[in-house]
């Protein structure tokens, strides 16, 4: 539970997805074996438990006002022993991170997992006090998520014989990583507001604090617009002008129609449990919206 392992699993099989569902079914040439992408997808994991478990550790006295029967840190396991898992965890997914830049011959791109790990320790000690600037920074590391594994498999094996079928490639990645960012910055922003009496009791100045619960909303509902809109246009030029009818059908019912619903009932919300309702339906929207590309990719391998 402190390590969220239901999200860090959701996130190891989306990143497993764009190797087996996306990159292998297209037969592209990748950088990593198998089970060098294992151990990309295992740093990302390790860093992200670490990153949660920081973030339970400076959030103790918020949690005990929103969510007391879900505090760990402090109760199950004691403040220390929480430093040494989070110090171990983020160490070996660093570790990880420097190995695979080296079999890569990238030896640069180890910054990379320290820069993620040094941003969620900065995010649970500042910047989640800061109004959006918070919620910015989460959204962009689940969507750098996404970036990395091309980074890690697609750059180091470019050559000029297939530098335009890669750089495809790269594109489609980008528009699944601001897919993934646009979703999950909605997604913090509604967690904010869930959190809105005990981010207040001790003084957090996140956005529904800052601005207000109902202004909060109307943005949010604003933001979630934009991936509506945008899918729905991709799913008509896209998908259902190539007569790509399984992917068009999948995403209308698995993504765009619970994102509608979200924005409906988002706009009228104002409970908790509302918010928490919401939240958790963003969540499996990512993840339906993630596994798409494979969808989309058998569709157009065995569309007739």
């Amino acid at each position: 539970k402190l390590i969220r392992y239901q999200n860090l699993l959701m996130l190891a099989l989306m990143q497993l997805v764009f190797r087996f569902g996306f990159f292998k079914l297209n037969d592209l040439t990748t950088a990593l074996a198998n089970w060098q992408y294992i151990l990309l997808v295992l740093a990302t994991v390790l860093i992200a438990a670490g990153g949660y478990i920081i973030n339970d550790i400076f959030d103790q006295d918020t949690d005990l006002i929103n969510k007391p029967n879900k505090v760990i840190i402090g109760k199950s396991i004691s403040e220390e022993n929480g430093y040494y898992l989070y110090a171990t965890l983020t160490i070996i997914g660093v570790l990880i991170g420097f190995y695979l830049s080296n079999v890569i011959q990238r030896p640069s791109f180890a910054t990379l997992f320290i820069l993620v790990a040094a941003l969620l320790y900065f995010y649970a000690t500042t910047l989640k006090q800061i109004a959006l600037l918070g919620n910015i920074a989460v959204a962009l590391l689940l969507a750098f998520s996404v970036i990395i594994i091309g980074f890690f498999d697609l750059f180091p094996a470019i050559y000029d014989g297939n530098q335009k079928q890669f750089s495809t490639y790269f594109s489609i990645l980008f528009d699944y990583a601001k897919f993934c960012f646009f979703i999950n910055l909605v997604r913090e922003i509604v967690k904010d507001l869930e959190d809105y009496n005990g981010d207040n009791q001790t003084d957090l100045k996140t956005l529904p604090i800052v601005i207000g619960i109902k202004k909060t909303v109307i943005l949010s509902t604003l933001l979630l617009t934009i991936p509506i809109v945008f899918i729905l246009m991709y799913t008509n030029t896209n998908l259902m002008a190539n007569s790509l009818y399984i992917s068009a059908i999948y995403l209308i019912l698995l993504v765009i129609a619970p994102l509608i619903y979200c924005a409906v009932k988002l706009f009228s919300a104002n409970e908790k449990k509302e918010f928490h309702h919401i939240s958790s339906i963003l969540k499996w929207v990512i993840f339906f919206g993630i596994i798409s590309i494979a969808i989309i990719t058998f569709n157009i391998k065995h569309n007739v």
